[in-house]
C-alpha cells in the first residue's frame, strides 16, 4: 500500500507539472522546446513552496473553521496564476540568455567534439606539409628576402609542393591562384601553373579498386587493352589511354581514391576560415568570402561526380564548338568515379609554334566568347591543361568538371554589356551592368556611370593591360556596392583563366581589340537580314496576343470614364505575410497596454487603506490588487517572449 500510494503521489505530481508546462507555454504563445519546458516547469515545482510560502502568510492567519467564501476563491486563484507564473519567468529569462541553438546538446557535443578532433588532425597535416616544404619560417614571419627573384622562386616552390600534398582542395586553390596574374609575381604563377598538369598520380594498387567498383566490373573485361601508367593526372583524378572491344581508342577518367573524405574535411575548413574572415574583417565582409566559399565547396563537389562531367561534356558539345573539338563520352560506361570519352589525337597545347599560337588563341577566344554570350553553356576552367593541339592543328577542349550555365536575361545583358563596350557607351554600360549583378537600394547611378566611362577611356586603347582591365572593374562593382551573381562570377574566372591561357598561346595577344572585333562580328551577325526578320518574328509572337486585347480593354476603360464609372481598387495588404505581421504587432501593442493598464489599477487598488476583509487580515481591494499585478506580469512576460523571439526568426526566414 505504501508503494502505490507513493507511486499515486509521483503520478500525480508528473500530471502537475505536465498541466504547468502546458499552461506556461500557452500563456507565452511561443512554442519552445519539450525538454526546456518540462524543466522549466519542474524547476518551477521545486521553488513554489519556498516562494509561494512567505506570500500566502502576508495575508494573515486564516480561521479553518470559517467556510470558504469568494476571499478564499480569489486566493487559491491568485496562487494557482503564481505557479503558472514562476516557469514563465524561466523560460522568458532562458530565452533571453540562452537561446534556443546556443546550447548543444549531449548529441551535438559529441559528434561537434569529433568534429573538432578530426580537425585538429587536419590542421596538424597541414602544418607538417607546411614546415616539410620550407615554409615554416615564412609562417612566423621570419622568412628569407623576396627582394630578390631567387628568394621568390624558392617559396614559390615550396608552396606548390605543399599544395600539390595537401590533397586535392590544396591543388584546385593553387590552380585559382596560378590564374591570378593581378595579385601575384610571375615566379608563383610560372610555378602553381605546374599544378595543372604535373600532380603526382595515385598508385595503380590504389585505383584498380575505384576503378572496378566504378566499371561494375574486372577492367580486363570492360577493355580489350587497358595501359596502367597514368596518360595525366590531375588534382580530382587521373587519366589511362584504354580501347573498347569495339576497337575505338578511349581515355578512362578515375577519381583519386578517398578523395572524399579529405575533401569534405578541407572544405569545412575553408567554410569556417571565410566565415572567421568574413565576420572579423571589413575586406571579408566586402568580398563575400562566405559565399564564396560555399562557391567553390559546391563546385568542388560537383567535380567530384564524373556524371555531372559526362552531362556537362554532352550539354557544351550541343552548343556547337567552332574550331575547337570536344570529346564524346561513353554514358554507359560512366559512373560517379570513372569517366569514359573517345581519345583525341594530338599533344599539350604548349608544344604550339609561334606560327600556330595567334591562330589558336583567337579560334579559343572566338569558341569561349560565343559559348557564353550565345549558347549560354560555356567551359569555366580553360587553363592550359584543359587544351590539346590536335594533330589536324586545332585545339581540343578538355575537363568539363566545372561548367557555367546562364539563362536568356542574363546572356542578353553581358551581350549588351559587351555591345555598349565595343562603342564606349558610358551609359549602355552602366545599365547592362545593372541588370547583370542585383541593383542595390541605393546607388549612384551618376557617379557609377563617370566611373565606368573613365575605366573604358583607360583601358579601351590600343596596347592596354587586360590583366589590369579586370582588377579595376571588380573595383569598381566593389566600391559600389555591387554583389556578382555565383553564374556571372563564374563567367569573370573563366575569361581571367584565359587570359593567362591567352597569353601562353601567344605572347602579345590582344584580349581587348580581338574580343571588340567579335562583337563587331556578332553585331554585324544579328544585324543580318535573316536575324533582324527573326528578331523581329519573336516580338511580334510575343505582343500580338496582349495587341488582340488592347482594343476591348481601351474600350472598357473609356467607357467606364465617360458613364463615371471609372474606380481604382487597391487592396492594401493583400500579402498574406504581411497580414499576419501587421497583425502581430497589433497584438503586441494591445498586450502591452492592457499590461500597462492591469499594473497601473493593481497599483491603485494595493494603496487604497480600508476596504471588506476577505482574507486574514488582507482587504478584498488588496486582493484583487495582487491578482491584476499577475495578470499584468502575465502579458508582459509574454510580450518579452515575443520580442525575444522574433528576430531569430526574421534571420532564420532571411537564411
Amino acid at each position: 500500500m505504501e508503494f502505490l500510494g507513493t507511486l499515486f503521489v509521483s503520478l500525480a505530481i508528473l500530471v502537475m507539472i505536465l498541466l504547468l508546462a502546458t499552461a506556461a507555454q500557452r500563456l507565452l504563445g511561443v512554442r519552445f522546446g519539450a525538454l526546456r519546458t518540462f524543466l522549466a516547469a519542474m524547476v518551477a515545482w521545486g521553488l513554489a513552496q519556498p516562494m509561494l510560502t512567505p506570500v500566502i502568510a502576508s495575508f494573515g492567519p486564516v480561521d479553518p473553521e470559517t467556510t470558504p467564501d469568494a476571499g478564499a476563491l480569489g486566493l487559491l486563484l491568485l496562487i494557482a496564476m503564481c505557479m503558472v507564473l514562476i516557469p514563465m519567468v524561466i523560460l522568458v529569462l532562458a530565452e533571453a540568455l540562452v537561446p534556443p541553438g546556443s546550447v548543444p546538446g549531449p548529441l551535438e557535443v559529441l559528434r561537434s567534439l569529433r568534429g573538432r578532433l578530426r580537425r585538429a588532425r587536419r590542421y596538424s597535416q597541414i602544418t607538417r606539409i607546411a614546415f616539410r616544404h620550407g615554409l615554416g619560417p615564412y609562417l612566423r614571419g621570419r622568412g628569407e628576402s623576396l627582394e630578390d627573384r631567387s628568394g621568390k622562386v624558392r617559396l614559390a616552390r615550396s608552396l606548390r609542393e605543399a599544395l600539390d600534398d595537401g590533397g586535392v582542395t590544396f591543388v584546385k586553390l593553387g590552380q585559382v591562384l596560378s590564374t591570378r596574374r593581378d595579385l601575384l609575381p610571375v615566379e608563383f604563377i610560372d610555378e602553381l601553373g605546374r599544378l595543372q598538369d604535373h600532380v603526382a598520380p595515385a598508385p595503380w594498387e590504389r585505383v584498380e579498386p575505384v576503378l572496378a567498383a566504378g566499371l561494375g566490373g574486372p577492367v580486363e573485361e570492360v577493355f580489350a587493352a587497358f595501359d596502367r601508367t597514368p596518360l595525366a593526372a590531375a588534382s580530382i583524378g587521373q587519366a589511362h589511354t584504354a580501347r573498347l572491344h569495339t576497337g575505338e581508342n578511349v581515355v578512362v577518367k578515375v577519381r583519386r581514391p578517398d578523395i572524399e573524405r579529405v575533401v569534405a574535411q578541407d572544405l569545412d575548413i575553408v567554410r569556417r576560415l571565410a566565415a572567421t574572415l568574413e565576420s572579423r574583417t571589413r575586406w571579408g565582409r566586402a568580398l563575400g568570402l562566405r559565399d564564396l566559399a560555399e562557391g567553390f565547396a559546391t563546385a568542388i563537389r560537383e567535380e567530384l561526380d564524373f556524371r555531372v562531367e559526362a552531362a556537362n561534356m554532352a550539354a557544351v558539345a550541343a552548343s556547337g564548338s567552332g574550331g575547337v573539338t570536344y570529346p564524346e563520352p561513353f554514358p554507359a560506361l560512366c559512373s560517379e568515379q570513372v569517366l569514359v570519352m573517345r581519345r583525341l589525337s594530338g599533344g599539350p597545347v604548349t608544344a604550339a609554334t609561334p606560327e600556330q599560337g595567334p591562330a589558336l588563341a583567337r579560334d579559343l577566344l572566338d569558341c569561349l566568347l560565343r559559348q557564353i554570350l550565345v549558347e549560354g553553356v560555356f567551359h569555366a576552367d580553360p587553363h592550359p591543361g584543359n587544351l590539346m593541339l590536335l594533330d589536324d592543328g586545332t585545339l581540343g577542349l578538355l575537363d568539363f568538371g566545372s561548367v557555367g550555365r546562364l539563362d536568356g536575361s542574363v546572356r542578353s545583358a553581358l551581350q549588351r554589356f559587351l555591345l555598349a563596350m565595343n562603342r564606349q557607351d558610358p551609359l549602355g554600360v552602366t545599365d547592362a551592368l545593372l541588370e547583370v549583378v542585383p541593383r542595390p537600394e541605393e546607388i549612384d547611378e551618376a557617379a557609377l556611370e563617370r566611373a565606368l566611362g573613365q575605366f573604358m577611356a583607360r583601358h579601351l586603347g590600343p596596347g592596354m593591360d587586360s590583366v589590369q582591365m579586370f582588377t579595376d572593374l571588380f573595383k569598381i562593382v566593389s566600391e559600389y556596392g555591387l554583389s556578382i551573381p555565383p553564374e556571372v562570377a563564374a563567367v569573370f574566372r573563366a575569361l581571367a583563366t584565359l587570359e593567362g591561357t591567352l597569353v601562353r598561346l601567344s605572347p602579345g595577344f590582344n584580349l581587348i581589340g580581338e574580343a571588340r572585333a567579335f562583337a563587331g562580328r556578332y553585331l554585324a551577325e544579328r544585324a543580318g537580314p535573316e536575324s533582324v526578320k527573326e528578331a523581329v518574328g519573336q516580338e511580334l509572337a510575343a505582343l500580338l496576343p496582349m495587341l488582340r486585347r488592347l482594343p476591348r480593354r481601351v474600350e472598357r476603360i473609356a467607357s467606364a470614364a465617360e458613364h463615371g464609372r471609372f474606380s481604382l481598387n487597391v487592396r492594401l495588404l493583400a500579402d498574406d505575410r504581411d497580414r499576419r505581421y501587421v497583425t502581430g504587432l497589433v497584438h503586441q501593442v494591445l498586450l502591452t497596454v492592457l499590461g500597462a493598464t492591469a499594473g497601473l489599477m493593481a497599483v491603485l487598488l494595493l494603496g487604497i487603506e480600508g476596504g471588506p476583509i476577505v482574507v486574514g487580515t488582507t482587504s478584498l481591494y488588496q486582493l484583487l490588487g495582487y491578482n491584476l499585478l499577475v495578470i499584468a506580469s502575465i502579458m508582459v512576460l509574454r510580450v518579452l517572449a515575443l520580442i525575444f523571439r522574433r528576430p531569430r526568426d526574421q534571420d532564420r526566414h532571411r537564411d
